[in-house]
């Protein structure tokens, strides 16, 4: 159907991180606005895996990406040194929006949810479609409900 939004079925993409003495407090916990960064990070490796390079993106067709909305719910704390793996999938990408979910963990054990949306923007800060080579990076990694 036209319009109709991807949803996820495939695992989700993994990018592995160390928690570093920048990541934490005074304590060696990690501080909450970390756990942004990571996710930052999470998505960005996931669009490398797919062939999408930002950078590319903005030099040659203008546009980026801007996070719109971010809902974190945070469980449980994470450590300096601790090994933590970012888990991302998209659950939906229609028009100018990507929405994904994220789970950082350590161990097996969640730490952190995140429920991200992603704007693609254009000249001026002004939403713009997603392109066709990203929404065929997508269509690799999403597929439509059966």
């Amino acid at each position: 159907m036209p319009g109709m939004a991807l949803m996820a079925e495939r695992a989700p993409h993994r990018t592995e991180l160390r928690v570093y003495w920048e990541d934490t407090d005074a304590a060696g916990i990690v501080y909450y606005a970390s756990y942004l960064r990571f996710a930052e990070r999470g998505r960005t490796e996931m669009l490398r895996a797919l062939g999408v390079g930002q950078r590319r993106m903005a030099e040659e067709q203008g546009i980026a990406f801007a996070v719109r909305r971010c809902a974190c719910e945070y469980l449980r704390p994470a450590r300096l040194d601790d090994a933590l793996v970012v888990e991302t999938s998209v659950a939906r990408a229609a028009g100018a929006a990507i929405e994904m979910r994220q789970d950082i963990s350590r161990g097996g054990e969640l730490l952190a949810r995140l429920d991200v949306t992603v704007a693609c923007i254009g000249a001026g800060g002004r939403p713009a479609r997603l392109p066709p080579a990203l929404r065929h990076a997508l269509a690799a990694f999403v597929a439509e409900p059966s």
